[in-house]
């Protein structure tokens, strides 16, 4: 057909049939490609990282399964049996370790780590990294409290063991309080000094008070012997001389105080010889009716003089003279055991304290801490108004963990407290080794206490888990 301007039109296309949609597993497009699975691209891609994830996890899970999981199952498992592991007893090892007195004691124990422990350790911790800031050897400060995290508890436990040594000669805390003590309340240099037989002094006031008094009253003009055994020579006080006899003087009490003993042999008793020493810095008193009239102090010789005043009294030497050294304080004893190793574990984890809650504070915004000060604020106020609260995410993370820890402390424990006071140092976790091993071994009752252990950390870590959580939604 011809167009109107002389051209041809275009032959008309006939339509096509519409083809119907095909379905089944090949024709959904909207699914998926031609000849598909129905999975995309994307499906897949996800399903392969799952996979991989999976690979990756599996040998994480294998050994958390082997080394976590088993174990627990198999202590809860096993104390349900009785000591030889045959016998079904139910929860009669439960029940054991309420009736337990060593037991109890642990939990009282393991209580009192739990409260001072991690406390004392994070204060420490805190205090450190404040004032580290401030000095100018502040990062060789640090090198110094965070090194004890290099030694092992074992090591640690040993030192300390030495270092609350009862004897002073090698105890390095006894020697400090023994120091400190003998500063203000010097011990006696004749702590074992006594009369020797015959002798003009009797005990005053019984044996009991430690003193010595002459058996009648002085004349003055007269001189007074006061003869002692019992003191080692090489015990006398620097600047020691040989003894003599005081001279007679008028109107005075004049005397002699000294070691009535002389080496080798020989010698008269209640007799000043030549080769015997004089008691140096001794008091002598004068009593008349419970009173003291007059008082002196014997010289190097052992001499001394009263005045008028002790004419017909009683000569004392009162019991100051002879008290014994001290020897200071029973750190290991039942009373002060468990406070001492506690300042073990204190000496060893306030380092790490010190360097988490020091790194929390290098992130602290100084603007805040500066215009507090501009403001007028004191150090206290800063440090208790904006560091501390600034601080308080880093102190949960490190209390928590140290409460974690200390409620499986085992080796301190065990290595400083003598075995005499173990009992009285005990914690769950060496109850459960004292417990599980050894001659008198009772693997059932042992497993008991180690599920006890574990329902004791549960809510501790379940804590920090969620602690955990919170913080990552921030």
């Amino acid at each position: 057909m011809a167009a109107s301007d002389g051209t041809a039109a275009p032959a008309a296309v006939p339509a096509q049939p519409a083809q119907p949609a095909r379905s089944g597993r090949g024709g959904d497009r909207r699914r998926g490609r031609p000849g598909g699975t129905g999975r995309t691209p994307r499906s897949r891609q996800a399903r392969r990282r799952r996979l991989v994830a999976a690979a990756f996890l599996l040998p994480s899970l294998v050994l958390l399964g082997a080394l976590v999981v088993q174990p627990i199952g198999y202590s809860v498992w096993r104390s349900l049996f009785d000591r030889s592991g045959e016998v079904f007893v139910g929860g009669d090892n439960y029940a054991e370790l309420l009736r337990d007195d060593a037991v109890r004691t642990a939990v009282e124990n393991t209580a009192v780590w739990v409260v001072f422990a991690p406390a004392v350790a994070t204060a420490l911790g805190l205090v450190f990294a404040v004032l580290t800031e401030r000095v100018r050897w502040g990062t060789a400060f640090k090198l110094l409290v965070f090194m004890p995290m290099a030694i092992s508890m074992l090591a640690a436990g040993i030192i300390f063991r030495l270092v609350y040594d009862h004897d002073p000669d090698r105890g390095v805390a006894n020697a400090v309080w023994v120091g400190v003590h003998d500063t203000f309340a010097p011990a006696s240099a004749f702590p074992r000094a006594r009369p020797g037989r015959d002798s003009p002094l009797v005990p005053e006031g019984g044996a009991a008070a430690g003193g010595f008094a002459t058996r009648e009253p002085v004349r003055a003009g007269t001189p007074v012997l006061l003869p002692l055994v019992g003191v080692a020579p090489d015990a006398l006080p620097e600047g020691t001389r040989p003894a003599r006899p005081a001279p007679a003087e008028p109107g005075k009490v004049t005397g002699t105080a000294w070691q009535d003993f002389t080496r080798g042999g020989g010698g008269r008793p209640n007799a000043v010889d030549a080769a015997e020493s004089g008691f140096a810095g001794m008091r002598v008193e004068a009593v008349r009716d419970g009173r003291v009239v007059d008082s002196a102090t014997t010289r190097a010789d052992g001499t001394f003089t009263l005045s008028a005043k002790a004419d017909g009294a009683l000569l004392r030497l009162p019991a100051s003279n002879f008290r014994e050294a001290y020897a200071g304080v029973e750190w290991l004893g039942p009373a002060l055991v468990t406070p001492a190793v506690i300042g073990a574990y204190v000496w060893m984890w306030a380092g790490f304290a010190m360097v988490l809650i020091a790194a929390g504070l290098a992130a602290v915004p100084r603007e805040l801490l500066e215009a507090a000060r501009v403001d007028g604020a004191g150090e206290w106020q800063v440090f208790r108004r904006i560091t501390v609260p600034l601080l308080a995410p880093v102190l949960v993370v490190v209390l928590v963990t140290l409460v974690i820890n200390v409620m499986k402390i085992f080796d301190l424990v065990f290595v400083i407290a003598p075995g005499s006071v173990q009992d009285d140092a005990n914690v769950l976790a060496l109850q459960l080794y004292r417990t599980s091993f050894g001659t008198d071994a009772d693997a059932g009752l042992g497993s008991a206490i180690a599920v006890l252990l574990l329902v004791l950390v549960v809510p501790v870590m379940l804590y920090n888990i969620r602690r955990m959580r919170r913080e990552a939604r921030r």
